[in-house]
Formats: C-alpha cells, sequence, structure tokens
C-alpha cells in the first residue's frame, strides 16, 4: 500500500462489492435518472485491474448487463498505471469499458519511489498511451503536496499531464489520514507540508492551465465524508476546497486589471457571487488592503467565466461545472 492510502476511510466502504450489489445498484439508478444513456457505472476507490481476476470479471459480468439501449453508455474504472497491459485492456474492451483513469498522482520518480507508489513516471506515460490507442477515455488523477514535492515538481507533473493529453484530470490536494505512513512521517516531523495558501495557488494555477489545454478539471479535492473528517491528521481538506480555488483565479483575474483606479465596479453572473467575493469575502477584504473598493451588480447574460471590470468584459477564466466540482 502506497504511502497516503486508506481507501476504507476515503471511500466509507467496510466490505467488498459483489454482483448482486451491483445489480442492485445499477437497477435503482436506472430507475432514478432521467437520461442514463448520459451516464456510466463507476468502479471507483481501489485499483480495478489489480484486484483478483475472476473477481473483475464478475464485477464487469453484473454492470455489461445495464449496457445498451436504454440503459448506461458505458463503464469508469480507476486503475494503477502498472496495472495496464494489452490483456487487460481486451477484457475491458469486450465488457463496455469506456473510460479509464489512472492514479498517476506525481510524474517525479522521486515523489513516486518517497510516497511507495510501486510505479515510475515511465509507466504512467506507457500505460497512458496504449489506453488512448484502444480508444478508451483516458483520465488521470493528480496529488498535490505529497512527502518530497515541491512547487516546481507540482507544476512539473501538471505540465505532463497536459503532453499526456488525457479527457479529464482530477486534482486532490494531500490529506493525511490515520493509519498511514504519510501520517507517522507527519509525526515525526520528517514530512513538512507547503502551506494551505501556496497549494491554493498551486491549484489555481493548474486549474487555468488544464483548462487553456482543453482538459476538462472533473474534481478537485475529495469528497466531503464525515468518515474522511475523524480520521484527518493534517492536510489540504475543506468541503469548499474548489471554490476557494477558483475564487483565487477571479481574484487574480480583477488584481490583474486594477490600474490608477481603486474604485472597481463589477458586473458578474449571479451564480458567481460566492466565488467572486470569495468565502467570508475575503476576495473583498484582499482587495480592500489594497486599498481597492467593489461595487457589485449582476448581469446573468454574462457566461460564468466573463465579468465586467468599470465596463471592460473580461474573460478571467472558464469556470467548469458547479462549484464543488
Amino acid at each position: 500500500m502506497c504511502a497516503f492510502c486508506n481507501q476504507r476511510t476515503i471511500t466509507g466502504n467496510t466490505e467488498i462489492p459483489h454482483a448482486s450489489d451491483v445489480e442492485r445498484i445499477c437497477s435503482q439508478a436506472l430507475e432514478q435518472i432521467t437520461d442514463p444513456s448520459e451516464s456510466e457505472i463507476a468502479f471507483f476507490g481501489g485499483s480495478f485491474t489489480a484486484v483478483p481476476r475472476d473477481y473483475m470479471l464478475e464485477l464487469l459480468l453484473s454492470a455489461n448487463k445495464f449496457i445498451g439501449a436504454g440503459k448506461f453508455k458505458g463503464i469508469r474504472i480507476s486503475t494503477r498505471p502498472d496495472y495496464i497491459d494489452e490483456q487487460v485492456l481486451d477484457i475491458l474492451k469486450q465488457y463496455g469499458v469506456t473510460s479509464i483513469e489512472l492514479g498517476a498522482q506525481s510524474l517525479c520518480d522521486e515523489v513516486l519511489e518517497a510516497n511507495e507508489r510501486g510505479h515510475t513516471e515511465q509507466d504512467v506515460v506507457n500505460a497512458s498511451k496504449l489506453i488512448k490507442e484502444y480508444g478508451f477515455e483516458l483520465g488521470l488523477q493528480m496529488m498535490v503536496g505529497l512527502y518530497k514535492s515541491d512547487p516546481k515538481r507540482e507544476m512539473y507533473t501538471a505540465q505532463r499531464i497536459i503532453e499526456l493529453a488525457p479527457k479529464t484530470v482530477r486534482i486532490y490536494p494531500v490529506v493525511v489520514l490515520k493509519g498511514t505512513k504519510l501520517a507517522k512521517l507527519y509525526d515525526l516531523g520528517q514530512y513538512e507540508m507547503m502551506p494551505f495558501e501556496q497549494v491554493i495557488g498551486l491549484c489555481a494555477q493548474m486549474l487555468k492551465m488544464f483548462n487553456t489545454a482543453g482538459i476538462d478539471v472533473i474534481k478537485l479535492g475529495l469528497h466531503s465524508s464525515e468518515l474522511v473528517e475523524q480520521s484527518i491528521v493534517a492536510g489540504y481538506y475543506h468541503p469548499a476546497l474548489s471554490e476557494i480555488v477558483q475564487s483565487r483565479i477571479f481574484l487574480d483575474g480583477i488584481k490583474a486589471h486594477i490600474n490608477e483606479n481603486t474604485n472597481l465596479d463589477l458586473v458578474i453572473n449571479s451564480r458567481c457571487f460566492s466565488i467572486v467575493t470569495g468565502q467570508k469575502k475575503s476576495n473583498i477584504n484582499a482587495l480592500k488592503e489594497l486599498g481597492v473598493t467593489c461595487s457589485i451588480s449582476t448581469d446573468d447574460s454574462l457566461s460564468r467565466q466573463e465579468i465586467i471590470i468599470n465596463g471592460e468584459k473580461v474573460n478571467v477564466f472558464k469556470i467548469i461545472g458547479d462549484p464543488g466540482i
């Protein structure tokens, strides 16, 4: 197990699912989802292709019954880059898998080794290329703030991910959980984490980079969970982490358009109000510290990435999905 993993805490599951569980959940979902043809069945919370082959086939066979006309469009899985090869991909293709997400976490070998990932940067590169060659949608997952990482290595990972051109990315700032090696290193003082504000800045920069490259960021931050909150030792956990990062992007965009006029008239889409003003008006207060005052009005004809600053329409950033992606 890698240095930061505690899958039971992250997923909230204490028992492994079987075919009957998959069929029950899929049947319920078909009744509740308006258009299942736009949705996928997902196997997450572990390394799907690393489980015993008979068990993997059991799950795939049970899920495959719910794919096709009037049903789901396919199956989405997450796995490790070192458990991908032609034989595995042939099986996944046969049973209706459409999307594969790789837990890359970092593309720096020093960071991967320090966190006992058991795979290399080249494994991520090889698996990514093979997945795309087979016609699967590729997703990559990365973690920010791992043991032995630093801002330069985080930016290197983000740039290498862009070069691999996945369809989607998930960004998970590190959360140190009880019972992991990271928790032990942290308690011993051997793992010194980057400041929260620095990690927010890094995530904001990455979000802009991925957006510019046309890569969808479909998750930013670990999902909110009572089990996770009870098990946190340290880290960058916040139930509204995505909104905080997006707020930073808007703040940076507004600051870039400050000139000699310290009175700003902002017009925004009403759905972006909390993001633009920041949590507890943090953006407004940050601007006040710079001697800048703001008046804010709304115009829902603006897209969520547009803001009018003193009469000038600015595309500050393309917000992906709703706050809390």
